[in-house]
Parts: structure tokens; C-alpha cells; sequence
């Protein structure tokens, strides 16, 4: 995740650097989900059925935590289909693990919403445009209407909420909705997740945008945080699974800033770009680890080995933790991959069948992948 807003405000004022003291995990509780949405790269279904037992994940949770994991996002499918959901997330907090909720909110009433939000540190709902965009995406009419309520239920209670924004070919037009309703709304926090192929993801790459849909997109988001900061709007922005905003986000922090650009470079590659196996994982609803959501390699399976034994282990991870990575085509002489650290190695695999090949999606100019151009 690409924090820019806070990079932003942090350098500016000269606040302490935002480190991440421990990893975190993205954790699938479910396979079981009451929307089909094209995007979805755990292809869930209602039909699904449990795997993880209460007591495996309990067991399972106190392994991370010896191994420094100190942040859970709670997703799936929907997590909310759990009835041990709340059992789980009160586990993890007696142990001083930080929860994250991410939800259709669906499942959002007058009755639970305390509960949520006294639950979780943060709660992020989906949204993936305007009304006729969003519920074609979701699969559901009248699931943005159902789902914007949710938004205002939980926002209404002052908690941290956010909205998540998958970008794609399908919801780009949507892109200044979304911030627009940000704004009507008064919604803290929007994290726009840009398309990893994996999932219906995969199924559905065409809707994948063009490099120049992307830079387009990305500066429009920039505009929008340095907007936010600039004016006192105290509206977080977060990127994910583009790595490389973080170059053409110094390049303009720079234009703006020059007298800290080599500050804020050096918080970059302190922050260190794309972290899967690194300060990232993911276990899906089988107990399946990997170290991503979207990544094409299992590397282990919490119900037949000790959590530890699989993330202190194996040839893979250790190529993922050298910082910069060594990455061909394009990154072999990116004089930026210490900021990005070579992008996403799933989209690299998707369309290669190289894990160690350049991020496909990578939209910056060779004048942009030399350092003394930013």
C-alpha cells in the first residue's frame, strides 16, 4: 500500500517517518460471498463452505504473532458471512494484533454497526463507481444503494471508514465520482486498488487498463491528495498494487517541494515498493499461504505446518526480501526500482510466465526509470 497522503503531510511538517513495525496479513476467512463482482480474485460464491476451524485460526493467529505479524485485514469473500467473526477479531486484539475490516457492507445494520466499528481499527467498504457502474460490476442491482447506506452507517458513528475503488476499464469513468462522493460524504480514507490479474481478475484481463488510462488515472489521484493536503482536507489517500506511483508521485512532490525531494526519496526507499513475502501475506479460506493475495505460488498451508516453519523459510522468499530485487526487462536498469522494488511479480507471472520478468503494467517513460530525471 502507497500511503501518499500521509508521505505527504509527514515530510512537509517534518513529522517522524511512518514505519511498519511488523508485516501484514491479508486473511480470506471466507470463500463464502453474497455478490459475483468480475474483479474478484477469490471467485466466491454463497455455496461455499468453511474450511479454517475457529480453533485453527486462533492457533494459527498466536504463530503469526510470534513471527511478527502484527496486522490482520479480515476480507474474503465476505467476511461478515462468519458467525466467529467477532470471536476471531477479539482474539487477535487480546493479542495485540491491529484488525482491519474489508466489506461489501451488505451485511451493515443499525443493530451490528457498533459492534463493527468498536471491533475493528479500520473498516473499508467497496464501492466500485455510480450507481449503474457499480451494481454491473457487483453483479447485484441495487447493491450501491444498499452499499452507500453502509457507508453512512458506519461513517456516522466517527469511526475510521473507508471506501475501496478497484480502477479498471470498467469503473475509470468513475474515478472522479468516487472522489466526489468521498467529498459529499465526509469519508476519511480512499484506497484505489488498481487490477492484479488473478481471480475473475485473470478470467477478465481485457478490462485491464491501457498504460495510458493508467498515468492518466494516477495523476488525476495525485492532484486529488496534494488538493486534500494544500487545502486542509483531511481526506486520506492510499494506491495498491502499482508500486510504481510512487516515482511519478516524487516527480511531482518535487515540482512542488524541491527543497525536500531528496527527503522524500529517501522516505520511499525506506518504504521500500511492492513487499509481498516481505511485510505482505495472504492465507486464503483453505489455509493456503502465499505472499500475496494475487500471487501464483503457494508456499505453505497453515493446517499442515506451524506458521513459522512457512514464512522463515524457502528459496522463494528470500529472492522477494532482497531489496531491490533483481527483476528483468525494463527494471534490469530502472535507476527507480529501489522505490517501486520491480512492481507486481503476479502480473509479471500472468503474462509471462516469468516471475522475475518486469510489472507489465509499468507506465513510466525510460526519462522517469532514470534517477536524476525525477
Amino acid at each position: 500500500m502507497f500511503r501518499l497522503s500521509n508521505l505527504i503531510s509527514s515530510v512537509v511538517e517534518g513529522k517522524k517517518e511512518r514505519v511498519l513495525d511488523g508485516s501484514i496479513a491479508i486473511w480470506n476467512f471466507t470463500n463464502r460471498c453474497n455478490l459475483s463482482c468480475m474483479h474478484c480474485y477469490s471467485k466466491s460464491t454463497l455455496d461455499e463452505v468453511d474450511t479454517l476451524t475457529t480453533s485453527q485460526i486462533k492457533k494459527t493467529i498466536l504463530e503469526m504473532k510470534e513471527n511478527g505479524v502484527k496486522f490482520i485485514i479480515f476480507s474474503g469473500g465476505e467476511p461478515l458471512t462468519r458467525k466467529d467473526l467477532f470471536e476471531i477479531a477479539d482474539f487477535c486484539k487480546e493479542n495485540g494484533i491491529i484488525t482491519y475490516l474489508s466489506s461489501n457492507g451488505l451485511y451493515f445494520t443499525k443493530g451490528n454497526i457498533g459492534r463493527i466499528v468498536d471491533t475493528f481499527n479500520y473498516v473499508g467498504v467497496s464501492i466500485d463507481g455510480d450507481e449503474p457502474t457499480h451494481d454491473y460490476f457487483r453483479g447485484l442491482k441495487g447493491a450501491f444503494r444498499e452499499t452507500l447506506k453502509a457507508v453512512q452507517l458506519a461513517n456516522s458513528t466517527g469511526a475510521k471508514v473507508g471506501i475501496r475503488f478497484t480502477i479498471t476499464k470498467d469503473t475509470v469513468n468513475s474515478l472522479e465520482y468516487i472522489f466526489d462522493l468521498v467529498e459529499k460524504e465526509n469519508i476519511p480514507k480512499i484506497y484505489i486498488s488498481h487490477l492484479v490479474y488473478s481471480g475473475r481478475g485473470l478470467d477478465n484481463l481485457k478490462m485491464d487498463l491501457t498504460k495510458e488510462q493508467r498515468r492518466e488515472s494516477v495523476e488525476y489521484i495525485l492532484k486529488k491528495a496534494f488538493e486534500y493536503y494544500e487545502n486542509g482536507r483531511d481526506i486520506e489517500i492510499v494506491t495498491g498494487n502499482m508500486e510504481q506511483d510512487a516515482i511519478l508521485f516524487l516527480n511531482e512532490f518535487a515540482s512542488r517541494y524541491p527543497h525536500l525531494k531528496d527527503t522524500m526519496r529517501s522516505r520511499l526507499t525506506s518504504w521500500g515498493g511492492n513487499s509481498a513475502g516481505r511485510k505482505l501475506l495472504n492465507i486464503n479460506s483453505e489455509g493456503d499461504v502465499r505472499p500475496d493475495p494475487f500471487f501464483p505460488i503457494t508456499i505453505g498451508n497453515v493446517i499442515k505446518q506451524d506458521f513459522g516453519e512457512i514464512w522463515q523459510s524457502g528459496e522463494l522468499l528470500d529472492k522477494l526480501r532482497l531489496h531491490p530485487r533483481e527483476v528483468s526487462g525494463i527494471c534490469s536498469d530502472c535507476e527507480q526500482i529501489d522505490i517501486c522494488n520491480g512492481g507486481s511479480r503476479a502480473r509479471a507471472y500472468a503474462i509471462t510466465g516469468d516471475l522475475w520478468s518486469e510489472d507489465p503494467s509499468c507506465y513510466l517513460t525510460k526519462r522517469e526509470r532514470q534517477r536524476d530525471e525525477v
